[in-house]
């Protein structure tokens, strides 16, 4: 067995694929009951993608939480996601990139002009904020943003754009430096809405908890840098860099992989997983860059994340079990499920009426696929 060392003390550790998956579900509290205001996975963000997106991962979760008391942003991989408004100050830091070469590697293909101008990115980033928190002094539409926007910066930041048939500002810069310009996502606006934080003074220090790397390997550990990385959209250098000091490592049927090590006895000791829950296409349950320890069969891994399209995934026992999709008309939700395994019917069921409540609609039944 590999030893492991933790601070003062020293163990060895072996976990399998079934424990770390059961570990999860209960670091994301999928099997939480009644009704709490705040989750766990709101350290890491709730992405919200899709028509149910985070407030129906959060309901998964057992949380309603109070008006107000959210917050929504772009920050990883520029998607939308979810916070506790009172720490968005530091979400602002912990978010941000670890240095010149990764802020280059999330701006992807806008590093390259900025580069040729000699424009170090982060200069170009802190530069983008302080423009958008001029140009956004009232709730503005994201294409009034970028217009005028495109109209303060010069070539390095602008790129033609077909499909809009026009020039404007790189998308990547522009997600990224929204949070720092101390702007925020109004919830079910498309296009987006972005308008002020109020009380914002800039981004503050973070606390532990919203460190991504920790959060990641809290939530959704044992973990590689590497599948970090993937996640945050970092190089793995910079990832390894800032790796929690009392990161541990584990053996996952055999694969080197690390946890925090105040986590160590939950990931060994994980209890088993009993729920059956209807997660999201972008649920932080599916979201780890471990797909082939999640789902093992090559079949129903191109099944759970096509190249287009994704569907939702059916959760029962700690494991992923099938996919579904929605089918609504006339006031009524149908699910169109794909199973792997068999399923406890009855169970099933009372999700997809609990989505159906959820989406204020009557649930009719299932389809086949």
């Amino acid at each position: 067995m590999t030893a492991v060392t933790a601070g003062w003390y020293t163990f060895s550790m072996q976990v399998t694929r079934a424990q770390a998956l059961r570990y999860r579900v209960h670091a994301q509290q999928l099997e939480r009951t009644g009704v709490h205001d705040d989750a766990a996975v709101l350290d890491l963000g709730v992405q919200d993608t899709g028509p149910d997106g985070a407030p129906w991962a959060l309901a998964l979760r057992g949380c309603e939480p109070a008006p107000g008391s959210t917050v929504l942003v772009w920050t990883l991989r520029g998607a939308p996601a979810v916070y506790r408004r009172d720490e968005v100050a530091q979400v602002a830091s912990a978010t941000a990139p670890l240095s010149e070469r990764d802020a280059a590697k999330r701006v992807f293909d806008a590093a390259k002009p900025l580069k040729a101008a000699h424009v170090p990115v982060t200069d170009a980033l802190a530069k983008v904020a302080s423009l958008m928190r001029e140009v956004v002094d009232h709730p503005m539409p994201k294409g009034d943003v970028s217009t005028a926007m495109t109209a303060r910066v010069d070539e390095p930041y602008l790129r033609e754009c077909g499909p809009c048939a026009t020039t404007h500002l790189y998308e990547q810069p522009f997600r990224l430096s929204a949070l720092q310009a101390g702007l925020e996502l109004r919830p079910r606006t498309s296009p987006p809405v972005l308008e002020r934080i109020r009380g914002w003074s800039g981004p503050q220090p973070a606390k532990p908890h919203l460190d991504p790397i920790r959060a990641y390997l809290h939530l959704v550990g044992p973990a590689t840098p590497a599948e970090v990385a993937g996640f945050l959209d970092s190089r793995i250098q910079d990832v390894a860099t800032h790796w929690p000091a009392d990161a541990v490592t584990v053996e996952v049927d055999g694969e080197s992989r690390s946890v925090l090590a105040s986590d160590a006895d939950a990931l060994r000791e994980a209890p088993r997983a009993e729920a059956v829950r209807l997660l999201g296409p972008f649920d932080l349950f599916l979201q780890s860059r471990d797909r082939e320890l999640l789902v093992p069969d090559k079949r129903h891994r191109d099944a759970l994340w096509p190249r287009l399209g994704r569907p939702g995934a059916v959760l029962a026992g700690g494991e992923l079990v099938g996919t579904w999709r929605p089918r609504t008309s006339g006031g009524v939700l149908k699910l169109q499920t794909e199973l792997w395994t068999r399923v406890d019917a009855a169970l099933l069921a009372h999700q997809a009426e609990r989505l159906a409540d959820f989406r204020g609609v009557r649930f009719g039944g299932f389809v086949d696929a």
